[in-house]
Protein backbone atom coordinates (compact mmCIF):
# COMPACT_ATOMS: atom_id res chain seq x y z
CA UNK A 1 0.00 0.00 0.00
CA UNK A 2 1.02 3.22 -1.00
CA UNK A 3 2.39 5.83 2.21
CA UNK A 4 0.71 8.76 1.91
CA UNK A 5 3.79 12.06 3.11
CA UNK A 6 2.33 15.46 2.28
CA UNK A 7 5.82 17.98 1.59
CA UNK A 8 4.18 21.00 0.74
CA UNK A 9 5.24 24.28 2.19
CA UNK A 10 8.86 25.11 3.63
CA UNK A 11 11.70 22.72 6.06
CA UNK A 12 13.76 20.05 6.63
CA UNK A 13 12.59 17.60 4.04
CA UNK A 14 13.61 14.54 5.94
CA UNK A 15 12.04 15.37 9.28
CA UNK A 16 8.75 15.94 7.67
CA UNK A 17 8.86 12.38 6.01
CA UNK A 18 10.18 11.32 9.44
CA UNK A 19 7.66 12.66 11.45
CA UNK A 20 4.74 11.50 9.18
CA UNK A 21 5.82 7.86 8.75
CA UNK A 22 6.55 7.98 12.71
CA UNK A 23 2.81 9.12 13.44
CA UNK A 24 1.94 6.22 11.02
CA UNK A 25 3.29 3.81 12.99
CA UNK A 26 1.99 5.23 15.93
CA UNK A 27 -1.56 5.73 14.97
CA UNK A 28 -1.63 2.04 13.54
CA UNK A 29 -1.64 2.95 9.94
CA UNK A 30 1.09 1.08 9.20
CA UNK A 31 0.79 -1.91 11.17
CA UNK A 32 3.91 -4.12 12.46
CA UNK A 33 5.53 -5.92 10.39
CA UNK A 34 4.25 -4.18 7.39
CA UNK A 35 6.89 -3.36 4.27
CA UNK A 36 7.48 -0.08 3.70
CA UNK A 37 8.49 1.16 -0.15
CA UNK A 38 12.13 1.05 -1.30
CA UNK A 39 13.87 4.15 -0.58
CA UNK A 40 14.52 4.58 -4.18
CA UNK A 41 10.71 4.38 -5.36
CA UNK A 42 9.41 6.24 -2.36
CA UNK A 43 12.12 9.07 -3.50
CA UNK A 44 10.73 9.11 -6.99
CA UNK A 45 7.22 9.29 -5.65
CA UNK A 46 8.11 12.32 -3.66
CA UNK A 47 10.33 13.84 -5.97
CA UNK A 48 13.30 14.08 -3.58
CA UNK A 49 16.66 12.43 -3.40
CA UNK A 50 17.44 9.50 -2.46
CA UNK A 51 19.54 10.38 0.55
CA UNK A 52 16.82 12.60 2.35
CA UNK A 53 14.28 9.47 2.41
CA UNK A 54 17.05 7.83 3.81
CA UNK A 55 17.70 9.99 6.46
CA UNK A 56 13.85 9.79 7.61
CA UNK A 57 14.58 5.69 7.32
CA UNK A 58 17.67 5.44 9.62
CA UNK A 59 16.15 7.76 11.89
CA UNK A 60 12.83 5.82 12.41
CA UNK A 61 15.27 2.55 12.80
CA UNK A 62 17.00 3.93 15.30
CA UNK A 63 14.58 4.75 16.81
CA UNK A 64 13.04 1.52 16.74
CA UNK A 65 10.17 2.05 14.66
CA UNK A 66 11.71 0.04 11.55
CA UNK A 67 13.49 -3.10 10.99
CA UNK A 68 15.38 -3.13 7.70
CA UNK A 69 16.23 -7.02 6.00
CA UNK A 70 18.92 -7.78 4.01
CA UNK A 71 17.50 -8.43 0.53
CA UNK A 72 13.68 -7.96 1.64
CA UNK A 73 13.63 -4.38 2.26
CA UNK A 74 12.49 -1.96 5.51
CA UNK A 75 9.24 -2.84 7.97
CA UNK A 76 7.70 -1.56 10.59
CA UNK A 77 8.91 -3.46 13.88
CA UNK A 78 6.82 -6.35 15.43
CA UNK A 79 6.85 -4.24 18.57
CA UNK A 80 7.21 -0.14 17.63
CA UNK A 81 7.79 2.05 20.92
CA UNK A 82 4.87 3.51 21.90
CA UNK A 83 1.07 3.81 20.53
CA UNK A 84 -1.54 6.21 20.33
CA UNK A 85 -4.53 6.18 20.34
CA UNK A 86 -6.37 5.33 16.67
CA UNK A 87 -6.94 8.34 13.82
CA UNK A 88 -10.37 10.09 14.06
CA UNK A 89 -12.40 12.12 12.09
CA UNK A 90 -13.17 15.69 14.06
CA UNK A 91 -15.90 15.54 16.93
CA UNK A 92 -17.60 18.31 14.72
CA UNK A 93 -19.73 19.49 17.20
CA UNK A 94 -21.38 22.27 15.50
CA UNK A 95 -23.06 19.75 12.84
CA UNK A 96 -25.89 17.75 14.28
CA UNK A 97 -27.93 14.92 12.76
CA UNK A 98 -31.99 15.49 12.51
CA UNK A 99 -33.86 14.70 15.97
CA UNK A 100 -35.10 11.06 14.85
CA UNK A 101 -31.38 10.22 14.31
CA UNK A 102 -30.70 11.91 17.62
CA UNK A 103 -33.05 9.52 19.24
CA UNK A 104 -32.60 6.61 17.46
CA UNK A 105 -28.59 6.35 17.66
CA UNK A 106 -26.96 4.52 20.19
CA UNK A 107 -24.46 6.13 22.29
CA UNK A 108 -21.11 3.90 20.99
CA UNK A 109 -20.65 0.88 23.24
CA UNK A 110 -23.82 0.87 24.75
CA UNK A 111 -26.73 0.06 22.67
CA UNK A 112 -29.10 1.72 25.20
CA UNK A 113 -30.72 4.08 22.14
CA UNK A 114 -33.59 3.01 19.75
CA UNK A 115 -31.24 0.68 18.26
CA UNK A 116 -29.36 -1.68 20.71
CA UNK A 117 -26.40 -3.53 19.53
CA UNK A 118 -26.67 -7.17 18.91
CA UNK A 119 -26.90 -9.16 22.14
CA UNK A 120 -27.82 -6.87 24.21
CA UNK A 121 -30.70 -7.68 24.61
CA UNK A 122 -34.16 -5.96 23.79
CA UNK A 123 -35.03 -2.42 24.81
CA UNK A 124 -37.55 -1.45 27.37
CA UNK A 125 -40.69 0.12 25.48
CA UNK A 126 -40.23 3.76 24.22
CA UNK A 127 -42.10 6.49 25.37
CA UNK A 128 -44.68 7.55 22.22
CA UNK A 129 -43.40 9.34 20.01
CA UNK A 130 -39.57 8.33 20.80
CA UNK A 131 -37.58 6.16 18.64
CA UNK A 132 -38.67 2.77 18.69
CA UNK A 133 -36.95 -0.34 20.55
CA UNK A 134 -35.48 -2.50 17.97
CA UNK A 135 -34.62 -5.93 18.76
CA UNK A 136 -31.35 -7.00 18.80
CA UNK A 137 -30.06 -9.07 15.52
CA UNK A 138 -27.29 -11.60 14.64
CA UNK A 139 -24.23 -10.23 16.23
CA UNK A 140 -21.10 -9.17 13.21
CA UNK A 141 -19.26 -12.69 15.22
CA UNK A 142 -17.04 -10.45 17.32
CA UNK A 143 -18.85 -12.08 20.59
CA UNK A 144 -20.04 -15.34 21.53
CA UNK A 145 -23.11 -16.47 20.98
CA UNK A 146 -25.14 -17.26 23.82
CA UNK A 147 -25.30 -20.93 25.37
CA UNK A 148 -29.09 -20.66 25.07
CA UNK A 149 -29.81 -19.10 22.14
CA UNK A 150 -33.46 -18.19 21.72
CA UNK A 151 -33.15 -15.09 19.77
CA UNK A 152 -35.59 -13.99 17.51
CA UNK A 153 -35.45 -13.62 12.97
CA UNK A 154 -31.99 -16.13 13.15
CA UNK A 155 -31.91 -19.10 10.71
CA UNK A 156 -29.82 -21.61 11.06
CA UNK A 157 -26.69 -20.86 9.31
CA UNK A 158 -25.80 -24.93 9.77
CA UNK A 159 -28.44 -25.55 7.38
CA UNK A 160 -27.61 -23.25 4.44
CA UNK A 161 -26.44 -25.18 1.27
CA UNK A 162 -22.96 -23.30 1.53
CA UNK A 163 -20.66 -26.09 -0.69
CA UNK A 164 -23.88 -25.36 -2.87
CA UNK A 165 -23.61 -21.62 -2.93
CA UNK A 166 -20.08 -21.48 -3.11
CA UNK A 167 -20.21 -23.58 -6.39
CA UNK A 168 -23.09 -21.31 -8.05
CA UNK A 169 -21.38 -18.44 -6.67
CA UNK A 170 -17.81 -18.72 -8.01
CA UNK A 171 -19.17 -19.95 -12.12
CA UNK A 172 -21.00 -16.09 -11.63
CA UNK A 173 -17.96 -14.75 -10.65
CA UNK A 174 -15.80 -16.50 -13.73
CA UNK A 175 -18.48 -15.29 -15.89
CA UNK A 176 -18.27 -12.08 -14.72
CA UNK A 177 -14.72 -11.63 -15.30
CA UNK A 178 -15.69 -11.97 -19.38
CA UNK A 179 -18.45 -9.70 -19.22
CA UNK A 180 -17.99 -5.42 -20.31
CA UNK A 181 -18.17 -3.82 -17.10
CA UNK A 182 -21.02 -1.43 -16.46
CA UNK A 183 -23.75 -0.42 -14.27
CA UNK A 184 -26.29 -3.40 -14.10
CA UNK A 185 -30.30 -2.95 -14.22
CA UNK A 186 -31.57 -0.91 -10.96
CA UNK A 187 -34.44 -3.58 -11.12
CA UNK A 188 -32.38 -6.26 -10.47
CA UNK A 189 -30.61 -9.19 -12.29
CA UNK A 190 -33.31 -10.26 -14.99
CA UNK A 191 -32.80 -14.06 -14.52
CA UNK A 192 -33.19 -13.77 -11.13
CA UNK A 193 -36.58 -11.47 -11.49
CA UNK A 194 -37.63 -14.58 -13.58
CA UNK A 195 -36.70 -16.97 -11.43
CA UNK A 196 -38.60 -14.50 -8.64
CA UNK A 197 -41.93 -13.80 -10.39
CA UNK A 198 -42.23 -18.25 -11.09
CA UNK A 199 -41.34 -19.20 -7.01
CA UNK A 200 -43.35 -16.28 -5.83
CA UNK A 201 -46.33 -17.55 -7.98
CA UNK A 202 -45.68 -21.17 -7.18
CA UNK A 203 -45.00 -21.20 -3.24
CA UNK A 204 -46.96 -18.28 -2.62
CA UNK A 205 -49.25 -17.88 -5.22
CA UNK A 206 -48.23 -14.13 -5.83
CA UNK A 207 -49.14 -12.57 -9.25
CA UNK A 208 -46.42 -11.28 -10.76
CA UNK A 209 -44.28 -11.43 -14.13
CA UNK A 210 -40.64 -10.61 -14.19
CA UNK A 211 -41.49 -6.54 -15.28
CA UNK A 212 -43.39 -6.85 -11.93
CA UNK A 213 -40.22 -7.81 -9.79
CA UNK A 214 -37.67 -5.36 -8.35
CA UNK A 215 -35.16 -7.24 -6.37
CA UNK A 216 -33.92 -5.52 -3.13
CA UNK A 217 -30.88 -5.80 -0.70
CA UNK A 218 -33.46 -7.52 1.89
CA UNK A 219 -37.38 -6.32 3.38
CA UNK A 220 -35.79 -3.36 4.58
CA UNK A 221 -34.65 -1.68 1.46
CA UNK A 222 -37.62 -2.60 0.21
CA UNK A 223 -40.24 -0.78 2.86
CA UNK A 224 -37.29 2.36 2.25
CA UNK A 225 -37.88 2.37 -1.17
CA UNK A 226 -42.03 2.24 -0.88
CA UNK A 227 -41.89 4.74 1.80
CA UNK A 228 -39.42 6.81 -0.47
CA UNK A 229 -41.93 6.91 -3.08
CA UNK A 230 -45.06 7.36 -1.32
CA UNK A 231 -44.50 9.15 2.03
CA UNK A 232 -44.84 12.38 2.78
CA UNK A 233 -43.05 14.26 5.64
CA UNK A 234 -46.35 14.41 7.71
CA UNK A 235 -47.95 11.58 6.43
CA UNK A 236 -50.10 9.04 8.33
CA UNK A 237 -48.65 5.49 8.26
CA UNK A 238 -50.42 2.53 10.39
CA UNK A 239 -48.47 -0.62 11.55
CA UNK A 240 -49.60 -3.42 13.55
CA UNK A 241 -49.58 -3.21 17.41
CA UNK A 242 -47.77 -4.67 18.69
CA UNK A 243 -45.39 -5.21 15.37
CA UNK A 244 -41.94 -5.21 13.47
CA UNK A 245 -39.88 -2.42 15.07
CA UNK A 246 -37.42 -1.57 12.44
CA UNK A 247 -40.36 -1.07 9.93
CA UNK A 248 -41.97 1.58 12.38
CA UNK A 249 -38.46 2.96 12.65
CA UNK A 250 -38.00 3.45 9.20
CA UNK A 251 -41.12 5.51 8.80
CA UNK A 252 -40.31 7.37 11.12
CA UNK A 253 -37.13 7.87 9.69
CA UNK A 254 -38.66 9.14 6.34
CA UNK A 255 -40.68 12.04 8.44
CA UNK A 256 -44.01 9.95 8.54
CA UNK A 257 -46.45 10.12 11.51
CA UNK A 258 -46.52 6.16 12.62
CA UNK A 259 -49.82 4.61 14.66
CA UNK A 260 -50.21 1.29 15.84
CA UNK A 261 -53.14 -0.42 15.06
CA UNK A 262 -54.12 -3.18 17.44
CA UNK A 263 -53.51 -7.06 16.72
CA UNK A 264 -56.41 -9.67 17.87
CA UNK A 265 -56.57 -13.58 17.23
CA UNK A 266 -57.67 -12.62 13.28
CA UNK A 267 -54.93 -10.48 12.96
CA UNK A 268 -55.56 -6.38 12.19
CA UNK A 269 -58.51 -4.67 13.50
CA UNK A 270 -58.75 -2.75 10.05
CA UNK A 271 -62.49 -0.78 12.06
CA UNK A 272 -59.44 0.60 14.34
CA UNK A 273 -57.42 2.08 10.69
CA UNK A 274 -57.19 5.97 11.12
CA UNK A 275 -59.32 7.09 8.04
CA UNK A 276 -55.87 9.39 6.95
CA UNK A 277 -53.92 6.69 6.79
CA UNK A 278 -51.38 6.77 3.46
CA UNK A 279 -50.09 3.18 4.02
CA UNK A 280 -50.61 0.32 6.25
CA UNK A 281 -47.79 -2.31 6.86
CA UNK A 282 -49.10 -5.79 7.73
CA UNK A 283 -47.40 -9.41 8.57
CA UNK A 284 -50.35 -11.27 7.22
CA UNK A 285 -49.10 -14.49 6.61
CA UNK A 286 -47.10 -14.64 10.16
CA UNK A 287 -47.96 -11.56 12.47
CA UNK A 288 -45.01 -10.60 13.46
CA UNK A 289 -44.24 -11.21 16.50
CA UNK A 290 -47.59 -12.99 17.97
CA UNK A 291 -47.76 -15.44 14.78
CA UNK A 292 -51.05 -15.81 14.22
CA UNK A 293 -52.36 -15.40 10.41
CA UNK A 294 -54.46 -12.60 9.53
CA UNK A 295 -58.13 -14.61 8.79
CA UNK A 296 -59.80 -14.36 4.92
CA UNK A 297 -62.52 -11.70 6.32
CA UNK A 298 -60.22 -9.69 7.66
CA UNK A 299 -57.99 -9.66 4.09
CA UNK A 300 -60.85 -8.89 2.42
CA UNK A 301 -62.14 -6.40 4.49
CA UNK A 302 -58.40 -4.42 4.39
CA UNK A 303 -58.58 -4.25 0.55
CA UNK A 304 -61.37 -3.12 1.01
CA UNK A 305 -60.69 -0.23 3.02
CA UNK A 306 -57.55 0.63 1.14
CA UNK A 307 -59.31 0.64 -2.14
CA UNK A 308 -61.82 2.86 -0.25
CA UNK A 309 -59.19 5.62 0.77
CA UNK A 310 -56.75 5.22 -1.79
CA UNK A 311 -53.87 3.57 0.31
CA UNK A 312 -51.11 1.61 -0.36
CA UNK A 313 -50.85 -1.66 1.86
CA UNK A 314 -47.16 -3.29 2.57
CA UNK A 315 -47.35 -7.19 2.60
CA UNK A 316 -44.28 -8.34 4.44
CA UNK A 317 -44.18 -11.75 3.60
CA UNK A 318 -41.30 -12.50 5.70
CA UNK A 319 -41.02 -16.73 6.64
CA UNK A 320 -43.97 -18.25 5.60
CA UNK A 321 -42.34 -20.86 3.88
CA UNK A 322 -41.52 -22.60 7.23
CA UNK A 323 -45.22 -23.73 7.18
CA UNK A 324 -45.91 -26.81 9.98
CA UNK A 325 -49.66 -26.59 9.99
CA UNK A 326 -52.83 -25.68 8.01
CA UNK A 327 -52.84 -24.78 4.70
CA UNK A 328 -51.67 -21.11 3.70
CA UNK A 329 -54.17 -18.62 3.29
CA UNK A 330 -54.29 -16.72 -0.42
CA UNK A 331 -51.71 -13.67 0.20
CA UNK A 332 -53.17 -10.09 -0.15
CA UNK A 333 -51.45 -9.27 -3.48
CA UNK A 334 -53.35 -12.21 -5.24
CA UNK A 335 -56.53 -10.93 -3.59
CA UNK A 336 -55.83 -7.66 -4.70
CA UNK A 337 -57.90 -5.98 -7.74
CA UNK A 338 -57.29 -2.79 -7.13
CA UNK A 339 -53.28 -2.44 -7.29
CA UNK A 340 -53.48 -0.91 -3.53
CA UNK A 341 -50.59 -4.12 -2.90
CA UNK A 342 -47.01 -3.99 -2.41
CA UNK A 343 -45.92 -7.51 -1.78
CA UNK A 344 -42.25 -8.09 0.26
CA UNK A 345 -40.23 -11.21 0.67
CA UNK A 346 -36.97 -11.39 1.71
CA UNK A 347 -34.41 -14.64 1.85
CA UNK A 348 -33.22 -13.98 5.21
CA UNK A 349 -35.21 -16.03 6.98
CA UNK A 350 -34.81 -19.15 3.71
CA UNK A 351 -31.15 -18.67 3.81
CA UNK A 352 -28.73 -16.55 5.13
CA UNK A 353 -29.35 -12.71 6.48
CA UNK A 354 -25.66 -11.93 5.50
CA UNK A 355 -26.51 -12.71 1.70
CA UNK A 356 -29.09 -9.08 1.74
CA UNK A 357 -31.38 -10.47 -0.58
CA UNK A 358 -35.45 -9.51 -0.68
CA UNK A 359 -37.31 -8.71 -3.69
CA UNK A 360 -40.82 -6.38 -3.57
CA UNK A 361 -43.82 -7.28 -6.34
CA UNK A 362 -45.13 -3.56 -6.98
CA UNK A 363 -48.25 -2.81 -9.06
CA UNK A 364 -47.46 -0.89 -12.55
CA UNK A 365 -48.37 2.78 -11.49
CA UNK A 366 -45.47 2.26 -9.03
CA UNK A 367 -42.62 0.83 -10.96
CA UNK A 368 -41.10 3.43 -12.41
CA UNK A 369 -40.92 5.45 -9.23
CA UNK A 370 -39.34 2.21 -7.36
CA UNK A 371 -36.56 1.53 -10.06
CA UNK A 372 -35.51 5.21 -10.21
CA UNK A 373 -35.55 5.06 -6.19
CA UNK A 374 -33.41 1.84 -6.33
CA UNK A 375 -30.64 3.51 -8.52
CA UNK A 376 -30.39 6.84 -6.86
CA UNK A 377 -29.97 4.96 -3.39
CA UNK A 378 -27.45 2.68 -4.31
CA UNK A 379 -27.87 1.97 -8.36
CA UNK A 380 -28.27 -2.07 -8.07
CA UNK A 381 -27.30 -5.53 -6.22
CA UNK A 382 -24.38 -7.58 -6.76
CA UNK A 383 -25.02 -8.92 -10.15
CA UNK A 384 -22.79 -12.09 -9.19
CA UNK A 385 -24.95 -13.12 -6.03
CA UNK A 386 -28.46 -12.31 -7.96
CA UNK A 387 -27.33 -14.25 -10.80
CA UNK A 388 -26.24 -17.25 -8.55
CA UNK A 389 -29.78 -17.26 -6.73
CA UNK A 390 -31.74 -17.27 -9.59
CA UNK A 391 -30.08 -20.70 -10.71
CA UNK A 392 -30.46 -21.59 -6.97
CA UNK A 393 -34.11 -20.64 -7.81
CA UNK A 394 -34.14 -22.77 -11.11
CA UNK A 395 -32.27 -25.70 -10.66
CA UNK A 396 -35.30 -26.72 -7.40
CA UNK A 397 -32.29 -25.81 -4.88
CA UNK A 398 -34.43 -23.69 -2.69
CA UNK A 399 -37.19 -26.11 -2.72
CA UNK A 400 -35.05 -29.07 -1.00
CA UNK A 401 -33.21 -26.63 1.02
CA UNK A 402 -36.97 -25.79 2.43
CA UNK A 403 -37.90 -28.72 3.25
CA UNK A 404 -35.11 -30.24 4.90
CA UNK A 405 -35.32 -26.82 7.08
CA UNK A 406 -38.69 -26.81 7.66
CA UNK A 407 -38.64 -30.57 9.38
CA UNK A 408 -35.64 -29.57 11.30
CA UNK A 409 -37.46 -26.01 12.33
CA UNK A 410 -41.02 -28.26 13.23
CA UNK A 411 -39.15 -30.59 15.99
CA UNK A 412 -36.82 -27.70 17.23
CA UNK A 413 -40.78 -25.96 17.74
CA UNK A 414 -42.11 -28.97 18.99
CA UNK A 415 -39.97 -29.36 21.56
CA UNK A 416 -40.63 -25.45 22.57
CA UNK A 417 -44.25 -25.90 22.77
CA UNK A 418 -43.79 -29.28 24.71
CA UNK A 419 -41.79 -27.35 27.17
CA UNK A 420 -44.09 -24.08 27.08
CA UNK A 421 -46.70 -26.30 27.76
CA UNK A 422 -45.07 -28.32 30.69
CA UNK A 423 -42.93 -25.61 32.57
CA UNK A 424 -44.79 -22.86 31.78
CA UNK A 425 -48.13 -24.02 32.68
CA UNK A 426 -49.92 -21.15 34.54
CA UNK A 427 -46.83 -18.53 33.73
CA UNK A 428 -47.10 -18.22 30.01
CA UNK A 429 -50.03 -18.77 27.33
CA UNK A 430 -48.31 -19.88 24.18
CA UNK A 431 -49.97 -17.74 21.09
CA UNK A 432 -51.22 -20.02 18.50
CA UNK A 433 -48.52 -20.13 15.63
CA UNK A 434 -48.20 -22.32 12.40
CA UNK A 435 -45.30 -21.24 10.26
CA UNK A 436 -42.01 -19.17 11.38
CA UNK A 437 -38.90 -19.15 13.53
CA UNK A 438 -40.16 -17.74 16.71
CA UNK A 439 -43.24 -18.34 18.73
CA UNK A 440 -44.96 -16.06 21.52
CA UNK A 441 -46.15 -16.44 25.17
CA UNK A 442 -48.19 -13.99 26.45
CA UNK A 443 -47.99 -13.93 30.39
CA UNK A 444 -51.24 -15.48 31.90
CA UNK A 445 -53.97 -13.80 33.70
CA UNK A 446 -53.54 -13.28 36.76
CA UNK A 447 -50.20 -13.47 36.96
CA UNK A 448 -47.44 -10.30 37.98
CA UNK A 449 -44.25 -10.91 35.99
CA UNK A 450 -42.00 -8.50 34.93
CA UNK A 451 -40.66 -9.60 31.42
CA UNK A 452 -37.75 -7.47 31.20
CA UNK A 453 -36.84 -8.71 34.26
CA UNK A 454 -37.22 -11.63 33.34
CA UNK A 455 -34.72 -11.28 29.99
CA UNK A 456 -32.00 -8.97 31.93
CA UNK A 457 -31.59 -12.31 34.55
CA UNK A 458 -31.68 -15.11 31.54
CA UNK A 459 -28.72 -12.96 30.21
CA UNK A 460 -26.65 -13.33 32.83
CA UNK A 461 -27.37 -17.37 32.51
CA UNK A 462 -26.81 -17.48 29.06
CA UNK A 463 -29.99 -17.67 27.89
CA UNK A 464 -31.06 -15.18 24.33
CA UNK A 465 -34.46 -14.30 24.88
CA UNK A 466 -36.75 -11.07 24.20
CA UNK A 467 -39.65 -9.67 26.12
CA UNK A 468 -42.76 -9.33 23.94
CA UNK A 469 -42.83 -5.45 25.15
CA UNK A 470 -39.90 -4.33 23.16
CA UNK A 471 -42.06 -5.00 19.80
CA UNK A 472 -44.80 -2.47 21.27
CA UNK A 473 -44.99 1.03 19.73
CA UNK A 474 -47.89 2.20 22.35
CA UNK A 475 -48.25 2.09 25.74
CA UNK A 476 -48.88 0.39 28.13
CA UNK A 477 -47.16 -2.31 26.38
CA UNK A 478 -47.86 -5.99 26.25
CA UNK A 479 -46.54 -8.85 28.64
CA UNK A 480 -44.45 -11.85 27.01
CA UNK A 481 -41.77 -13.83 25.89
CA UNK A 482 -40.82 -14.15 22.51
CA UNK A 483 -38.60 -17.01 21.75
CA UNK A 484 -36.75 -18.15 18.73
CA UNK A 485 -35.35 -21.60 17.64
CA UNK A 486 -33.74 -20.89 14.40
CA UNK A 487 -30.53 -20.85 16.28
CA UNK A 488 -30.22 -23.25 19.15
CA UNK A 489 -29.37 -26.76 18.51
CA UNK A 490 -32.10 -29.17 19.02
CA UNK A 491 -30.34 -30.56 22.31
CA UNK A 492 -29.63 -27.30 23.63
CA UNK A 493 -33.34 -26.78 23.65
CA UNK A 494 -34.77 -28.32 26.90
CA UNK A 495 -32.30 -27.58 29.65
CA UNK A 496 -32.75 -24.07 28.24
CA UNK A 497 -35.93 -24.15 28.56
CA UNK A 498 -35.73 -25.67 31.92
CA UNK A 499 -33.79 -22.88 32.91
CA UNK A 500 -35.63 -20.07 31.78
CA UNK A 501 -38.62 -22.04 33.53
CA UNK A 502 -36.84 -21.48 36.76
CA UNK A 503 -36.05 -17.47 36.08
CA UNK A 504 -39.49 -16.93 35.37
CA UNK A 505 -41.06 -18.82 38.09
CA UNK A 506 -38.15 -16.88 40.51
CA UNK A 507 -39.48 -13.67 38.78
CA UNK A 508 -43.39 -14.19 39.78
CA UNK A 509 -44.40 -11.58 42.17
CA UNK A 510 -47.22 -12.02 45.20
Amino acid sequence: MDVHVTLTGRGDLAARIYRQLREAVLDGRLRPGERLPPTRELARRLEVSRNTVSIAYDRLTAEGFLVGRVGAGTFVCDEPPGRTLPRSAPVGGGVRPRAFWRSAAPEPGTGTAAFPEPGAGTAAPPEPGAGVAVPPKPGTGTVAPPLYDFRVGVPDAGLFPLETWRRLLARELRAALVRPAGYADPAGHPGLREAIARYAGVSRSVRAGVADVLVTAGAQQALDLVGRVLIEPGDLVAVEEPGYPPARALLRSLGARVTGVPVDAEGLVVSDLPDAARLVYVTPSHQFPLGTPMSLARRAALLEWAARRGAVVVEDDYDSEFRFEDRPLEPLQSLDRGGHVVYVGSFSKTLLPTLRLGFLVAPASLRPALRAARRLTDWHGEPSAQAALAKFLDEGLMGRHIRRATREYAARRKRIVAALRRDFAGLLDPVPSVAGLHLCARVSTGVRLDAAEVVSHARVAGIAVESLAGYCGETPAQAGLVIGYGAITPERIAPGMRRLAEIVRAAVRD
